[in-house]
């Protein structure tokens, strides 16, 4: 098969080469990314199909060693490619900027120089130009009219004015090409910004000057033209450092996965790329290691550094048969991993995307400055022109009005506005994932300082969620305790709720055999029920009971902050088992945090009054709403929004999923790794009480980035225009494009600065 007919580099898929695209991309059959056809296609094939094989065959040195095409991250999605200029696009293959037209450059992964230094370039390119350009304007200076009349001084020789004009050119064509190429990718996009003004400005500038040199009456234009490219390349030279430092977050989440891992195979230990690992691989994490996979402890203990991908700040500890997140740090133990899935299905994948889609929502904030952006865009090329009419039929000549309208232009790019909410968003949603807070819906983050009542769920979120087993009795003489906490443990093994794992570890502390269980079914919000030794035998809650039988007995009575569960054995009360939940030391203090933010704390649950009671009372909140199943909770939150309140509620995310839905911020908590499924807009990944609180107070802090930036931005505009068309021209205060263009970078760099300034408190 000729994959190659042309010169033209041309893409397959691995698992496909019937399939050839002219430009990278995703595979129509399968979903894979591209790769580019070269010499060393066949190694990569072959290498990656020694890996697949590799419990059969070790793959031999030379193999390990060989450099594929391209790198096999690419295939798995962790290389993203971003734009200089807005930090918000965010792709998977490389392009253009679909806002301004400029090269994406890709996110820096670990171990990849080149990756860096491509994310570099864009900066390098204009700080090369800047110096060069810096170089031809000094010559250019000492040789205009306009110049050496201001010094007093004059030189010439014959064919002067056609070096000026040449010197001229090479910083027109150069140093003004990034803003030229912006113009068209701008103009491609239908969307004009900053270039299409800034390339309009330089343009009308070195035009009218060429007319000068060939016999147009007036002064040349070529200083200001030079001083203008010099100063707009060291202002995007400074604002691209500037938004890079501001929007580094993403791209510190991508480092977090290390390059290679250490394949365990049999007695033998190979170094292969981590993109490569799949399902069932056995790693080895050695001291100080990140973890290449998610997977689980087979073998080791030790503990793991998770702040970067959870925000827990204490290390955690990991014994055989816990579960490990790709990218935390291992202590001071050895362990070994058993991979659960690939790279592209890890944790922090999805947390990678999940940034990225929030950068990319626009929320009604960000929608507003855009088109106050394109609003300006448009303003400031009529407010130029208007200024030149004006300035040239009032009697100033074509030289002083061309100046004016030029000033008017540049001083009125929009690029400040454009990036005051693009930049503050790149910031929060990575800084906010590094801690464990996952934005999924932009609108309801930043809604999040709306919020006037704040609704819990208990267990996990207010409590531990680590039930102990305090006592458990029998109500009928048939049988023992130990039967009623076997049959209870018997029917709860198969279940995660945090009250079946407390009722089968007692069983299992006491050494108890757990009967089996036929014809096994889950009664939502209520119980379960199955068929143990040829009875039915089901586990309720109170509520159940209520509702099928009219009394209850004396053992009912629970003490506070008490869950209570009762064991029904052939439609009779065979007896209950009682366990407690232990309150985290946190709760209090977030109760009392949002108390001072003006903010109610709700109690909303599915146990019992008694203990809803207890634990709404001991945390001093305002109220408490009990024995309420899953769908009963999205007709309380309606209740309360139709009180006025602006709600936000936590959850679990499954269970709660309408609720979470009904209410105007949903925040699934204690989601661990595992966060595609979760339905809310925010997903907190632990269940720290603390971090909702801090989850409100970050949605402020960058709201309110958000507005600093735009009144900045705006603010500026509205002081700026009228001094820049001249309207103290009679009081001698004039600007140049040279100072217009000063001060447009120096209020980008501005907004800039103070999203960086963006913190997790």
């Amino acid at each position: 098969m000729e994959h190659n007919n042309d010169s033209k580099q041309k893409y397959t898929c691995l698992m496909h080469l019937e399939v050839v695209e002219d430009r990278p991309g995703i595979c129509p059959k399968c979903g894979m990314m591209l790769i580019p056809i070269g010499t060393k296609e066949e190694e990569h094939s072959h290498s990656q199909h020694q890996h697949t094989d590799h419990k059969k065959e070790e793959p031999s040195s030379h193999e390990e060693h060989v450099a594929p095409d391209i790198e096999i991250q690419n295939l798995q999605g962790f290389q993203k490619y971003t734009c200089p200029m807005h930090p918000q696009i965010v792709q998977d293959t490389p392009g253009k900027c679909p806002l301004c037209g400029m090269t994406l450059v890709p996110l820096t992964k670990p171990g990849a120089h080149n990756g860096h230094k491509a994310h570099a370039s864009g900066i390098a390119d204009f700080k090369k130009r800047f110096y060069i350009v810096l170089v031809l304007t000094i010559p250019i200076i000492l040789l205009s009219e306009m110049i050496q009349h201001w010094l007093n001084i004059h030189f010439s020789f014959s064919g002067s004015k056609y070096l000026l004009l040449i010197l001229s050119s090479i910083v027109f064509f150069y140093g003004g090409w990034p803003f030229l190429k912006g113009l068209v990718g701008e103009m491609r996009a239908k969307n004009p910004g900053m270039m299409t003004l800034v390339a309009f400005a330089i343009s009308i500038a070195y035009v009218y000057s060429v007319a000068t040199v060939f016999g147009l009456k007036g002064m040349d234009f070529f200083w200001e033209l030079a001083t203008l490219i010099l100063i707009m390349l060291l202002g995007h030279w400074i604002e691209m450092k500037s938004v890079a430092g501001a929007s580094r977050e993403l791209e510190l989440l991508v480092q977090l996965m290390p390059d290679d891992a250490h394949l365990v195979n049999g007695d033998k230990i190979t170094d292969v790329k981590t993109e490569s690992l799949k399902e069932n691989d056995v790693i080895l994490i050695k001291p100080g290691e990140k973890v290449a996979a998610d997977g689980v402890i087979a073998d080791g203990e030790s503990y793991l550094n998770e702040s970067m991908l959870t925000g827990e700040s204490k290390p955690v500890e990991k014994t055989k048969g816990d579960k490990v997140i790709a990218g935390s740090i291992n202590g001071n133990g050895a362990i070994k991993v058993t991979v659960s899935h690939g790279a592209k299905d890890s944790y922090l994948s999805q947390v990678i995307k999940l940034v990225q889609d929030a950068q990319k929502s626009k929320s009604k904030t960000q929608l507003i400055a855009d088109r106050a952006a394109r609003w300006l865009t448009l303003i400031a090329i009529i407010a130029g022109i208007t200024t030149f009419l004006v300035w040239y039929f009032s009697g100033k000549d074509l030289a002083f009005s061309i100046e004016r309208m030029v000033t008017v232009i540049v001083i009125c790019c929009p690029h400040a506005l454009g990036l005051a909410v693009p930049l503050v968003v790149a910031k929060s949603t990575a800084l906010s994932a590094k801690h464990g807070l996952l934005i999924k819906n932009r609108t309801a983050f930043e809604n999040a300082r709306k919020i006037t009542t704040l609704v819990f769920d208990k267990t996990g979120t207010l409590t531990i969620g680590k039930f102990q087993v305090v006592r458990y009795v029998t109500h009928n003489n048939k049988y023992t305790q130990e039967q009623i906490l076997q049959y209870a443990a018997a029917l709860e093994q198969n279940s995660e709720h945090p009250i079946a794992t407390g009722i089968t570890a007692k069983a299992k502390e006491l050494n108890l055999q757990l009967p089996a269980v036929a014809g096994f079914e889950a009664i939502t919000g209520k119980g379960i029920a199955g068929i143990i030794d040829k009875k039915d035998v089901m586990v309720v809650s109170p509520g159940y009971l209520q509702e099928k039988f009219t009394f209850l007995t004396k053992d009912s009575v629970v003490k506070a902050e008490e869950t209570l569960v009762f064991v029904l054995i052939d439609d009779d009360i065979a007896g209950s088992v009682a366990l407690a939940d232990e309150i985290r030391p946190e709760s209090e203090e977030a109760i009392k945090t949002l108390h001072a933010n003006n903010i109610k704390a709700i109690l909303l649950t599915g146990d019992n009054a008694t203990v809803a009671k207890g634990v709404s009372e001991r945390l001093g909140m305002d109220s408490f709403i009990a024995e309420v199943l899953p769908h009963q909770k999205l007709e309380k939150i309606k209740e309360l929004q139709n009180k006025g309140e602006y709600v936000a509620m936590t959850g679990d995310g499954v269970n709660d999923a309408p609720a979470l839905a009904q209410a105007n911020v949903g925040i699934a908590v204690g989601s661990g790794s595992d966060i595609a499924a979760e339905t809310a807009g925010i997903v907190l990944v632990n269940s720290n009480p603390k971090d909702v609180v801090s989850l409100i107070q970050f949605g402020k802090a960058t709201y309110r980035k958000m507005i600093q930036n735009l009144m900045w931005a705006t603010g500026y505009n509205v002081v700026a225009l009228p001094l820049a068309a001249g309207i103290l021209y009679k009081m001698g205060i004039l600007l140049s494009p040279a100072a217009g263009a000063i001060l447009m970078s120096v209020s980008t760099v501005v907004v800039a600065i103070n999203a960086s300034l963006l913190k997790v408190k």
